[in-house]
């Protein structure tokens, strides 16, 4: 999927928060608050870099300013990851069941 936010400022870092936003509210869209998310971003060229992860929580709880928080620090201190190479965002979704299991009499 390409992201393709308008891009008014030229700056890399402003244009990966705005993908990072469309991506998260994508990927968030219809799932339900209860059900789990976490997310895994790799980068595809540069495989000396770590994968940076963002742990289960639920889904009304994973916002673009939470995976930008995690995401942020990285970026800061590595200037080359996510600005110059092409990036792989898995996301892991566990779907809570409802209600304790029983059928409904």
């Amino acid at each position: 999927m390409n992201f393709r936010p308008s891009v008014e400022h030229v700056e890399p870092n402003f244009y990966l928060k705005e993908c990072i936003t469309a991506l998260t509210n994508y990927l968030v869209n219809d799932v339900r608050d209860r059900d789990l998310m976490g997310l895994r971003i790799h980068n595809t060229k540069n495989v000396q870099d770590n994968v940076v992860g963002i742990s289960f929580r639920r889904g009304g709880q994973l916002k673009p300013g939470v995976v930008w928080g995690v995401l942020g620090k990285v970026v800061q201190s590595n200037a080359r990851f996510g600005l110059f190479d092409r990036l792989e965002v898995h996301l892991d979704h566990v779907r809570v069941p409802v209600g304790n299991g029983r059928e409904k009499t």
